[in-house]
């Protein structure tokens, strides 16, 4: 059976194409065009779009929790809030203030739901081994002890290749026997800097397992303190510089986890196609603080300091709009063609290409979801 996915706006990565038409067999998109351009076969099944844009669906590679779920300890129903958010692929992300038999049950739940979670394609690592002084909960983190190997091998060994992404803080001391090991044992794993204050010194010296990712950008990051009064240089301003290191981005709705000149000059340095979008969205019970209260999207810790979002990301790529003055066709390649990239996926998913999985979410001009298609099915 073709699909026929007509009236639509189709978000392509050179642009929009209006009034579009897409086909779809079985799980791959069959072909692209306009109408004069696209025969629809007689027995097709065809959805009117209503208008609507037509994008990839959006990959989010750094997640924790969301509608109550844990990625990790309740992925499925996670998975499925996410997706009915246009979410086609997620990585679950533990945390780091889980402890060590924590994260070891955290990542066997997760490999164990992925075969009935299609959207789950592996693991976001946010640590366990970067800076404790930084972070939400920064007070409970269990990780302050000197990094063993017997302990990282273990980790490694359980999360396998199904870890994508670990994030590290370069200034720990022993980081690089960690680093090689999780190289060895999966030679695509994605290495990021995240809850750091190192020098760009020490991010070089890892030499070949350098970060090219940057864990939620201004965030949890710090600068050694120089003589004078001047500004020092750490994590945020390397990744900056750097041409080929991906930035991810929270793109909250009153720009709190990063602010709104703040994202236009993060947009303005490392352009398009070298910012990810993500969500790190959370569940904690915590307080607002009175500060924050007309705050929606974002949860707290113990002591009032931000702690991940309650985004989704529909509403992070209508924030980004707000924000910043891209467009839709910029937006949707921040939430799912740069992710793609980074996990090495993007010869099967992040845009919509003849040949690639029919992973598909409908929205209007503000974003709002209309329908999803995971492989060409309707969810």
């Amino acid at each position: 059976m073709i699909k026929a996915l007509v009236n639509t706006n189709i978000v392509l990565e050179n642009g929009i194409l209006w009034d579009g038409i897409i086909l779809i067999s079985e799980d791959r998109i069959l072909k692209i065009g306009k109408p004069e351009d696209v025969e629809i076969p007689q027995d097709a099944e065809i959805t009117d779009c209503g208008g609507a844009y037509a994008g990839p669906g959006f990959v989010d590679i750094h997640v924790h929790e969301g509608g109550g779920f844990s990625t990790c300890f309740e992925p499925e129903r996670a998975a499925e809030h996410f997706l009915r958010h246009g979410e086609t692929t997620i990585l679950a992300t533990p945390s780091y203030d889980l402890n060590f038999d924590e994260m070891v049950r955290a990542i066997r739940t997760i490999k164990e739901a992925m075969p009935k979670a299609p959207t789950i394609k592996g693991m976001y690592m946010e640590g366990p081994y970067m800076n404790p002084k930084y972070g939400s909960h920064a007070y409970q983190n269990p990780w302050r002890h000197p990094i063993c190997e017997e302990e990282f091998k273990t980790l490694v060994d359980e999360a396998g290749e199904d870890a994508k992404i670990w994030a590290i803080a370069p200034e720990r001391e022993g980081i690089l026997p960690f680093l090689e090991y999780a190289r060895k044992v999966n030679l695509d794993t994605v290495f990021a800097v995240g809850h750091s204050e190192a020098l760009p010194s020490q991010i070089r010296g890892l030499g070949k397992y350098r970060p090219t990712l940057q864990t939620h950008s201004m965030n949890a990051t710090g600068r050694l303190p120089v003589s004078g009064g001047t500004r020092s240089f750490g994590p945020d301003e390397y990744c900056f510089k750097e041409p080929d290191v991906y930035c991810e981005l929270i793109s909250d709705s009153f720009g709190i986890h990063v602010n709104s000149e703040m994202q236009q000059l993060l947009l303005h340095t490392k352009g398009i196609h070298r910012i990810v979008l993500i969500t790190d969205s959370t569940v904690y019970d915590e307080p607002v603080p009175e500060k924050f209260a007309h705050v929606t999207d974002l949860n707290f810790d113990a002591e009032g300091g931000i702690a991940g979002s309650k985004l989704t990301m529909d509403i992070a790529c209508r924030n980004i709009m707000t924000h910043t003055n891209c467009g839709i066709a910029q937006a949707f390649i921040m939430a799912s063609l740069n992710p793609a990239k980074v996990i090495g996926m993007d010869d099967e998913i992040g845009s919509l290409e003849v040949g690639k999985r029919a992973d598909i979410v409908l929205v209007d001009d503000r974003f709002n979801v209309k329908q999803v298609f995971l492989g060409g099915k309707l969810v």
